[in-house]
């Protein structure tokens, strides 16, 4: 009989890093993921657009919502923000 062998790893010395996306974000995803699956998702402003039938499409639906919710969510990669022409006061 062979004898099996103690592993001698060492815990890993994590640093704790808060949550990249907040509980109401995941929440929001699955929502979106859900309706999906029922046919009811649908894409574009106001669900104007088609059905929406791809998974990756749902989940950044979803996150777009809990975005404007609020949530804790980051930012879009291409997103910058940007300025409303004729807000500055002319002198």
């Amino acid at each position: 009989m062979a004898t099996r062998k103690k592993s001698t790893r060492k815990k890993s010395t994590r640093k704790s890093t808060s949550r990249r996306y907040g509980k109401s974000a995941g929440k929001r995803v699955e929502s979106a993921m859900r309706r999906r699956k029922k046919g009811t998702l649908r894409s574009g402003k106001g669900g104007r657009g088609g059905k929406v039938k791809s998974r990756k499409q749902a989940i950044a639906i979803g996150l777009s919502e809990a975005r404007k919710k609020g949530a804790k969510v980051p930012r879009k990669k291409g997103a910058k923000v940007t300025r409303r022409k004729g807000t500055r006061s002319k002198s």
